[in-house]
């Protein structure tokens, strides 16, 4: 059975860290990834990280602030937040798929159940 578990959630102050991680299980995976979804928003693109970890994508307005890495031993997928704004106050979900990086929610095939970051003024 393939699960994705997130963790590491939380409530934060403007300008600090919060390190999330997904726990994977069931199967190995390719491309594994961040998306967010704040109340009433679509679900968007955060982060994305190739199979062998060797290569990584950011939106755009991210990069920079928020970094994604992966431990294939432990079949791990982690995002360190930092400088935190209140606009990246979302639940965020882990998200995976067999092939290659994409940016797009509807190309993942495995999703987490999500995990709250709430990020105060």
């Amino acid at each position: 059975q393939v699960q994705l578990v997130e963790s590491g959630g939380g409530l934060v102050q403007t300008g600090n860290s919060l390190r999330l991680s997904c726990a994977a299980s069931g199967r190995t995976f390719g491309a594994m990834g961040w998306f967010r979804q704040a109340p009433g928003k679509e679900r968007d693109f955060v982060a994305a990280i190739t199979g062998t970890g060797g290569d990584e994508i950011y939106a755009v307005t991210l990069k920079g602030r928020f970094t994604i890495s992966r431990d294939n031993a432990k079949n791990t997928v982690d995002l360190q937040m930092n400088s935190l704004k209140p606009e990246d106050t979302a639940v965020y979900y882990c998200a995976a798929r067999m092939g290659i990086v994409k940016t797009r929610a509807f190309e993942y095939d495995y999703w987490g159940q999500g995990t709250q970051v709430t990020v105060s003024s």
